[in-house]
């Protein structure tokens, strides 16, 4: 079963950009590991400092091994002044498609 996770992230008001080509430098390089299928950067469209990455991991440990990524953590350093408060992340179950739809 796929696992997918939200992440809510609110950032400083003059940051949104910056943390936005931050935020597709790392995409763009998570979704060439093995146990990423899917990785997206979304912007609230009526409150432009809030963002919502969401994660699509092939198995339970793909997050982990993300995590041990370069890219991954040169994101979390560069973006770590930019945020308003804590990113929460919400761990989902994926029930359809199929995983064999991926």
């Amino acid at each position: 079963m796929m696992l997918i996770v939200h992440v809510h992230v609110h950032v400083k008001e003059g940051c949104e950009e910056a943390f936005q080509v931050a935020s597709l430098e790392n995409a763009r390089n998570s979704v060439q590991e093995p146990g990423v299928a899917r990785f997206d950067v979304c912007q609230q469209n009526d409150e432009p400092t809030r963002f919502l990455l969401v994660e699509v991991y092939r198995d339970d440990d793909a997050p982990a091994a993300h995590k041990e990524t370069a890219h991954y953590q040169a994101w979390r350093d560069i973006v770590a002044d930019m945020m308003a408060e804590p990113r929460q992340a919400v761990k989902l179950a994926n029930h359809f498609p199929p995983d064999d739809a991926w």
